[in-house]
């Protein structure tokens, strides 16, 4: 995939909040089987802290909240960047920061939040809670086994749906366990990209179908598309 041009928007529907997808170091683990995001990681950090700056001077603050989003964690963002949004957080009084951390960063969360000062949700690229398909299909390298565990320390878990070898059972397993444990969540349709795994138009339309009512719930972000919060 090629270098995403739109790296800040706003989000209007649902958790309304400002956008900024920033460049960070790779990816701590970076062998997730689905995943060919990796170009946009890098390790020159002053043009990966140049970049940053000029994204994140497009913050307004009006909303009150804003998520940065990165190929991979957080803490693999350059630490001038997380020094830059801890003071975009002071000097814009936003209330509320979302992050995504890899499960391998859990014990840092709590450091996190210390350091911006303000209430974070920690989102957890997921996928599926079927350990099985997540572990050894996926080659997630989370090897949690009960959503419990995964509620202990975040807040908000990113789902995948339309995968081949995925079943309805599954992503039945996964809708239930999100709206049982976790107060926010985001179901990302699978598209086709470079990787070796592919689409499930079949269970795809079944799935649109099945959990239309997902679009209605304020809790949870369904992107059918991955530009549809207006980056990448």
């Amino acid at each position: 995939m090629g270098i995403p041009e739109e790296r800040y928007s706003r989000i209007t529907a649902k958790n309304q909040r400002e956008i900024c997808l920033l460049r960070g170091f790779p990816c701590a683990w970076g062998k997730c089987a689905f995943c060919d995001y990796i170009e946009d990681n890098g390790r020159d950090r002053e043009a990966m802290e140049a970049l940053n700056q000029q994204v994140l001077a497009q913050v307004a603050g009006d909303m009150g909240a804003l998520e940065i989003i990165n190929s991979g964690s957080c803490f693999e963002l350059p630490e001038a960047t997380l020094d830059g949004i801890a003071a975009l957080v002071h000097n814009k009084n936003i209330q509320q920061l979302f992050f995504e951390a890899h499960w391998i960063y859990r014990h840092k969360l709590e450091e996190m939040r210390e350091r911006m000062g303000v209430p974070i949700i920690f989102k957890i690229g997921v996928e599926t809670f079927d350990y099985d398909f997540r572990q050894r299909v996926l080659n997630k390298h989370a090897d949690f086994r009960e959503p419990g565990e995964v509620a202990e320390y975040f807040d908000s878990p990113c789902l995948m749906v339309g995968i081949q070898g995925q079943t309805k059972d599954m992503i039945r397993y996964d809708i239930d366990c999100l709206k049982r444990y976790f107060k926010l969540g985001t179901v990302n349709v699978y598209n086709n990209n470079t990787t070796p795994i592919r689409r499930d138009q079949a269970l795809v339309d079944w799935f649109m179908d099945e959990y239309q009512w997902l679009m209605e719930d304020p809790a949870v972000e369904v992107l059918y598309e991955i530009t549809d919060f207006g980056v990448g």
